[in-house]
């Protein structure tokens, strides 16, 4: 098995993989399933080549592993830099985008306003467009700095029930409602 690690997430919740220093590539969770993203590979069309991997709790590292594996075999060559974490995608005004690329219809507007208003309420910071309900958003606590990935379906309550008054591990601050 390859001891690999994974880095900080970017503002779309894509995890780099790292293998004995190596940037191998990139992995993320939509909709439920891991696709893997190995560096320096893409489509005809110059858009990044994504692959499913697996789906559920061990996906993510599945994923990690078949990059591991595509890199042990040789048919991806590592990147010389990891792709910086904190790059923020923006908009034309310089603004963050109202939608993640992949949500980006106008059919998606209000369910975006919606979480923004949401998240106001809830004091947090959206670090990239809204992703959808089930998908991992990056967010900011605005009471302790704290940053990581949260999903909207679990911070806005379910079948209605207030949101948990819990915000992440170790926060110092409490729910302002």
């Amino acid at each position: 098995m390859n001891e690999y690690t994974f880095g900080a997430p970017d503002t779309e919740c894509r995890y780099p993989v790292l293998l004995r220093g190596n940037f191998l590539g990139l992995v993320f969770r939509w909709h439920r399933a891991w696709f893997a993203v190995p560096a320096g590979i893409t489509n005809p069309d110059g858009t990044e080549h994504e692959i499913r991997i697996s789906s559920g709790a061990t996906g993510k590292d599945a994923s990690a592993q078949y990059l591991c594996a595509e890199f042990d075999a040789g048919r991806i060559a590592p990147a010389q830099k990891t792709p910086d974490p904190a790059r923020s995608p923006v908009s034309i005004t310089g603004a963050l985008p109202l939608l993640h690329r992949r949500m980006d219809k106008p059919q998606n507007h209000a369910a975006a306003y919606t979480a923004l208003r949401g998240l106001v309420a809830l004091r947090w910071t959206p670090l990239g467009g809204y992703p959808g309900a089930d998908n991992p958003w990056l967010l900011k606590c605005q009471l302790c700095g704290w940053t990581g990935v949260k999903y909207w379906s679990h911070l806005r309550g379910r079948k209605g029930n207030p949101p948990s008054p819990y915000r992440h591990p170790g926060c110092t601050g409490r729910k302002a409602l």
